[in-house]
């Protein structure tokens, strides 16, 4: 039996993982469900001052709390900022990270530095009500709530302590294809170093399809 630390996008929950863990421990697996502080389940700790490091050292908490090691991180959207941070601090821990149609950044680079430009117009636009809490983009679920601006525009800076994680996934949601995730799949897709799905689904894949991510993740623990 596999673990699983499962950690949610921008503006939502961890409970948008709930339906996957729920299918992934009814198969024998154990999951944690990270929630990032400022949203979801720890909104009411929401603030302007939040950073990528902060979610970062969230997960990180977690780990340690339950001392675990050997486990599957996997991240979708806004989480792969995440995942592929707390790679480059604890990734001797780690056996493999599973990005869930989910940003996927280089050395250097933040959200900011690989969304579109549509997206940073609505990061900068979207705030200037409430400075520093981005709204959520317009028709979004009206139970998503504010995503602080600075988790968007801190850089990721890769250490080599993620180099040791030979497994690495990414699941691409084809719905409404090309999106802003095109270009992560489409740039690791002949990497003989990933693996790479699809499921044709839109944004919200382990909502949509939990039992097919779930199966998918574990496929990913090997």
């Amino acid at each position: 039996m596999a673990t699983f630390v499962l950690v949610h996008g921008a503006w939502g929950g961890a409970s948008t993982w709930a339906a996957a863990s729920a299918a992934l421990r009814a198969m024998g697996h154990e999951t944690h469900l990270a929630a990032l502080t400022g949203l979801g389940e720890k909104s009411h700790l929401l603030h302007p001052g939040i950073t990528l490091d902060t979610h970062v050292a969230d997960v990180i908490g977690l780990v340690e709390t339950y001392g675990l090691t050997d486990f599957i991180l996997a991240g979708h959207s806004y989480g792969g900022m995440v995942i592929t941070e707390v790679a480059n601090r604890i990734g001797n821990k780690i056996r493999g990270l599973v990005y869930v149609d989910a940003f996927l950044p280089r050395d250097g680079e933040a959200l900011w530095d690989i969304s579109d430009d549509a997206s940073r117009q609505h990061y900068i636009d979207a705030q200037r009500d409430l400075p520093g809490l981005v709204a959520p983009f317009p028709g979004s679920p009206p139970t998503l709530g504010r995503h602080p601006l600075l988790t968007l525009v801190q850089p990721v800076r890769m250490t080599g302590m993620a180099d040791a994680i030979a497994k690495r996934s990414y699941i691409y949601a084809t719905k409404g294809a090309p999106t802003v995730f095109t270009k992560f799949h489409d740039r690791i897709s002949a990497d003989a170093a990933w693996r790479c799905y699809q499921l044709p689904t839109g944004h919200g894949v382990m909502q949509e399809m939990p039992e097919e991510t779930a199966d998918i993740l574990i496929e990913a623990a090997g």
